[in-house]
C-alpha cells in the first residue's frame, strides 16, 4: 500500500501503511462536515480506499474548490473499496450537542459501509463507541489520504443537502454559505427569524426560542 505523493504538505498513506503492517486489510478514514454552521445537518463519511488506485489530488476538502471536490467525490465513489455516509439532523444536534452528534454521524457512516472495515482512522481527537480498533488523528484530513477522501465525500454530500434546503427556504441564502454563520446569514435570521433547518441551540439562533 503505497502513495506516489511525496510532498510533505499533502496527505500520505503513512497511517494506512502502518495499520497494514499490523495486519489490517480494510482501513477506513472518517471525517465530518458541518460542525460549525447555524443550520443543516452534520454529515460524516467513512472511506476505504483501494491502493494504489486512488484519485489524484486528495487533500483537505477546505483547500479545494467546489468543482474539484465534486470531481474527486465522484472518483472516490467509483474507485473506493467501501464508502459509508452518516447524517444527523438539526433536531438531534439540539438534543445531544454537536460533539455527540458528530460522533453519532461518524458511527452511522461506519455502520453503513459494505463491506465493513477492520480499522478506523478518525479525524480529530474523537473516539467512537464501535467494536473496531481505531486511531484518532488531529488534522487527519491533511495527513491521511483516507481521511481526506472521507472529508471530501462528507463535504460534497452536505453541500447538496444545503442546496435542497435552499429550495425550501430561499430567504436564508443556504446555496451560498451552506448554513455557516456569515454576516448575511446572521442578518437573514434577524430579519426573518430561524426556519426548521436551523439549530435551535446554537448562538445566533437560540434567542428566538
Amino acid at each position: 500500500m503505497r502513495s506516489n505523493i511525496t510532498d510533505k504538505l499533502l496527505p500520505s498513506s503513512r497511517y494506512e501503511d502502518e495499520a497494514a503492517r499490523r495486519g489490517y486489510a480494510h482501513i477506513a478514514g472518517i471525517d465530518e462536515a458541518g460542525r460549525g454552521p447555524l443550520a443543516g445537518p452534520v454529515v460524516a463519511a467513512a472511506v476505504v480506499l483501494t491502493f494504489p488506485d486512488i484519485p489524484r489530488g486528495l487533500n483537505d476538502s477546505k483547500l479545494l474548490s467546489a468543482r474539484v471536490r465534486e470531481k474527486l467525490a465522484y472518483e472516490i465513489g467509483e474507485k473506493a473499496f467501501s464508502v459509508g455516509i452518516g447524517i444527523v439532523p438539526p433536531e438531534i444536534i439540539d438534543q445531544i450537542n454537536i460533539l455527540q452528534a458528530t460522533r453519532q454521524a461518524m458511527s452511522l457512516a461506519v455502520k453503513n459501509m459494505l463491506p465493513q472495515p477492520d480499522y478506523l482512522l478518525i479525524d480529530g481527537p474523537i473516539s467512537l463507541d464501535l467494536d473496531f480498533p481505531q486511531e484518532a488523528i488531529v488534522k487527519g484530513d491533511r495527513l491521511s489520504l483516507s481521511v481526506a477522501a472521507a472529508g471530501i465525500v462528507a463535504k460534497v454530500t452536505r453541500d447538496k443537502i444545503m442546496l435542497d434546503l435552499h429550495e425550501q427556504y430561499p430567504l436564508y441564502g443556504f446555496d451560498k454559505h451552506k448554513g455557516y454563520p456569515t454576516q448575511g446569514h446572521r442578518q437573514a435570521v434577524l430579519t426573518y427569524g430561524p426556519c426548521l433547518a436551523h439549530r435551535k441551540s446554537f448562538r445566533g439562533v437560540v434567542g428566538f426560542f
